[in-house]
């Protein structure tokens, strides 16, 4: 469930920015923003869910 809602943003931002490419030939703004989001999200659950390695 950790990576399930950024991976979901990212998609969405993914999909959006293809329609807004195929439409007015620019990626837009909020897709970007989205699919950063998404990412940066993603990127940080992975990181806590890991296990410390100092002991």
């Amino acid at each position: 469930m950790r990576t399930a809602v950024p991976v979901a943003i990212s998609l969405i931002g993914l999909a959006l920015m293809t329609f807004m490419i195929v439409t007015e030939s620019e990626p837009g703004a909020l897709p970007l923003a989205l699919v950063a989001l998404g990412a940066a999200w993603f990127g940080l659950a992975r990181l806590r869910g890991r296990p410390s390695s100092g002991g």
